[in-house]
């Protein structure tokens, strides 16, 4: 039986309604919702996009697959879901039929934060549960605070800051205290896109979307230096290990036209938007701009870099 998300992170809509109208709709026997238009079941020619915010297109009215779609002439299906990373696709069985009545389907290497671990419950999305105390918060906050000096056995646990200082801290301890973890969902992150892949029968293009390379400069000062940019924590070795199960892999590293400036659709004004409205704890200040989403200009480098290798796997498989 499928999962049904039982926290849904995000539509967005709310969130981002004087900039973008979403067209949010629930996908049949699916009990989740995505950015509309939807392919309907009536459809019998088209192709699936599978990501996360990126996917989805935050802030951004035409996202790659709508312009991917105009490039190839083929309506999309835009799964795009807020927070998700391969597990929570894996899990939702449902969407698989969806996905192998497609004709092809662009997979975004997705985060390697939203993959249950020892440390954190979160079926394949970012807003996670705690083992230890049962605790909901985002995985950024679940790692930070493990990072936090002390034994292993207090990682995740609330010390008092007076005590926290005679505890021992250095980059290597927390290196020692955390890499583990860091492999431990690193691992479960290929395994998740194994569950995945065994499951679709249609090609399969995985794309990477992202403002930097494969590589990342890892370090253990802060979880910023372990996650890095989005997608956070993954790396070369990991896109080695699941590139053969795909029919090709495809790189767009782009940051033109970010950060972008916020605009009301209604006026075309400069607007704020609150994360709040969104999810609480995301409440630290309003933005002017996107800074963390790709931009339209980057949408349009992503729809670029797929059109080729979508079209001679469309052709082929014709």
């Amino acid at each position: 039986m499928s999962k049904v998300a039982t926290t849904h992170l995000s539509g967005y809509q709310e969130r981002d309604h004087e900039v973008v109208d979403y067209r949010m709709a629930e996908l049949a026997h699916a009990g989740l919702r995505f950015r509309g238009p939807l392919v309907g079941d009536g459809c019998d020619d088209y192709f699936a996009c599978v990501g996360a915010a990126q996917t989805f297109g935050c802030f951004v009215e035409r996202p790659y697959p709508t312009l991917l779609s105009d490039q190839l002439g083929l309506p999309v299906l835009n799964l795009g879901y807020g927070g998700a990373g391969p597990e929570f696709f894996a899990d939702q069985t449902a969407l698989h039929g969806c996905l192998n009545r497609s004709s092809l389907v662009v997979l975004q290497v997705m985060s390697g934060r939203s993959q249950s671990n020892s440390l954190y419950e979160c079926g394949g999305l970012e807003y996670v549960t705690r083992h230890s105390d049962g605790r909901h918060m985002g995985a950024q906050r679940a790692i930070a605070e493990a990072m936090l000096p002390g034994p292993p056995h207090l990682a995740g646990k609330r010390i008092p800051s007076r005590l926290r200082r005679l505890l021992p801290d250095s980059e290597v301890a927390v290196r020692r205290r955390i890499e583990p973890l860091v492999n431990e969902i690193r691992e479960a992150w290929v395994e998740s896109h194994r569950r995945l892949l065994a499951n679709l029968t249609v090609p399969v293009v995985l794309f990477w979307f992202s403002k930097r390379s494969t590589d990342y400069a890892q370090s253990y000062s802060d979880v910023a230096g372990v996650f890095g940019q989005f997608p956070q924590m993954v790396n070369t070795a990991m896109i080695d290990a699941i590139r053969p199960l795909c029919h090709s892999y495809v790189e767009c590293v782009s940051e033109r036209g970010s950060p972008q400036p916020l605009r009301s659709r209604f006026t075309g004004e400069p607007v704020e938007v609150d994360p709040a409205n969104d999810r609480a704890d995301l409440g630290f200040g309003t933005w002017t701009h996107n800074r963390y989403y790709p931009s339209p200009e980057m949408h349009e480098d992503a729809a670029e870099s797929l059109a080729s290798t979508c079209s001679d796997l469309l052709r082929r498989s014709q």
